[in-house]
């Protein structure tokens, strides 16, 4: 059996048993519309939602910074997306689309709050007003902006919780759906968080600035793990989007960089870009003509991007050299993705390393996830009974897709075909991934009288 298909998420650790993530491709949202729509039509359609969707992150941030409210600048945003929709499907894109969308935004907020004038109070209004009689020429300082809503996501009087699900709603453009599968809540439970999150940013009056440079270091925790977040998103989506929302992962990959400017020598900055850089130079081997993962085993080494590679390995070296005494958590990250990037063939990778370096990440983060990373080193690593039995005693991972994904590799090379039946069930309940779902039903179809939850396979 070649090395396993299924690893757990990006967004929390770096590359172990699986094909480093099986993002999903494009498919319509109703069956009897995707019968009736030619399939280029249909399409570009996707495209252009997706487009939308990148552009709509970068305006929100520019019309946030302008008005000092995001709510305002999300609904606003919004609603132009779907104007745009609209127009652009009967018109065709417009010339500058960035400067249309933004312009429509503005123009929309001005329409709400002239509409709903019991949501703001006069002085509120007339300073937004007064944002709003701007010239509405398109912005020109998108990086600043968007530096500065990361900062705002990640500001501390936020819970680390309410931290990690606005910036995936507002920065990765998730839905409120998808943010509550990646972070293992209900959607009810989220719609509320990310309320509390958002009214919480308005009565504190969060400022949407970079903070200075005596504040900065503080901040750097929740600014990385957002930024590899977005990347996350892009690099191994759970959603039925594009194949690979590559858009997401080389935004994500040049906020690093803005960051490493910003905080020059950070080791926390040097391993989040190392991290996402040797990850992402596999881009080129991941699937193959059909849109179909190729496991990480399998993949054409010779296609691996090798600029990214040296530019990641030696960021993850002044990462480990920069660190004062424990190495920072995306030190630890860039070196396992570091010891795939360097194996010139899948039997030179150096398990025991990796498993060392998991080892090391569990001490500075103990969470199941870290846990689960380290049971599928352990099982590449010559163990698979042994992390079989870590995998089972993990608590509070039941609604996550890889850890079902794991049990099922690990349960078929133990020779448990029926039980790996039942947990690769279970993982196919938890993606909307057409890649990822027919990777599970390839790899471990249904075996006669196995159930899952009672219900036959």
């Amino acid at each position: 059996m070649s090395s396993a298909p299924l690893r757990p998420d990006a967004r929390v650790s770096s590359d172990v048993v699986g094909s480093g993530g099986i993002p999903g491709e494009p498919m319509p949202t109703d069956a009897m519309a995707a019968d009736a729509m030619p399939a280029d039509a249909m399409q570009a359609d996707l495209a252009l939602a997706e487009f939308l969707r990148s552009e709509g992150r970068r305006v929100v941030a520019t019309l946030t910074r302008q008005l000092g409210d995001l709510t305002l600048a999300e609904d606003a945003v919004q609603d132009a997306s779907l104007r745009a929709l609209q127009a652009w499907t009967r018109d065709g894109v417009p010339e500058n689309p960035r400067a249309w969308l933004f312009v429509s935004a503005k123009r929309r907020a001005i329409d709400i709050l002239r509409r709903e004038k019991t949501r703001f109070d006069k002085e509120r209004q007339a300073t937004i007003m007064t944002a709003l009689a701007a010239p509405d020429d398109a912005p020109h300082d998108l990086e600043d902006d968007q530096l500065r809503l990361i900062f705002t996501c990640c500001h501390p009087a936020l819970s680390t919780e309410a931290q990690v699900a606005l910036s995936l709603r507002v920065l990765c453009g998730l839905t409120v759906a998808e943010v509550a599968r990646s972070l293992l809540v209900s959607e009810q439970t989220m719609a509320k968080r990310l309320t509390r999150a958002r009214t919480k940013i308005a009565k504190a009056r969060i400022p949407y600035v970079v903070p200075g440079p005596d504040e900065l270091p503080d901040r750097v925790n929740g600014v990385t793990t957002t930024v590899y977040l977005l990347f996350g998103e892009g690099y191994a989506s759970l959603s039925d989007g594009p194949a690979l929302r590559s858009a997401l992962a080389d935004e994500a990959i040049r906020l690093g960089r803005l960051l490493t400017v910003l905080l020059p020598g950070s080791p926390a900055v040097e391993g989040l870009l190392a991290t996402m850089l040797l990850q992402h130079s596999r881009l080129p081997a991941r699937f193959d003509a059909n849109g179909d993962v190729v496991l990480l085993a399998d993949q054409d080494r010779a296609l691996w991007n090798s600029a990214l590679i040296n530019e990641g390995v030696a960021l993850a070296a002044a990462a480990i050299t920069h660190s004062p005494r424990q190495p920072a958590r995306f030190a630890v990250t860039a070196a396992i993705a570091g010891c795939h990037a360097l194996a010139a063939d899948p039997s030179e990778t150096d398990w025991l390393a990796i498993l060392s370096w998991y080892d090391v990440l569990a001490t500075i983060d103990p969470n199941p996830v870290v846990k689960l990373n380290r049971a599928a080193a352990l099982a590449e690593s010559g163990f698979p009974a042994e992390a079989l039995a870590e995998v089972d005693a993990l608590a509070g991972l039941d609604s996550y897709f890889w850890f079902h994904a794991t049990r099922a590799e690990l349960l078929a090379r133990q020779g448990a075909a029926a039980e790996a039946s039942v947990a690769a069930q279970r993982a196919l309940q938890l993606t909307d991934s057409e890649p990822q779902r027919r990777l599970l039903r390839l790899r471990y179809p249904p075996v006669p009288g196995a159930t899952s939850s009672g219900v036959p396979l």
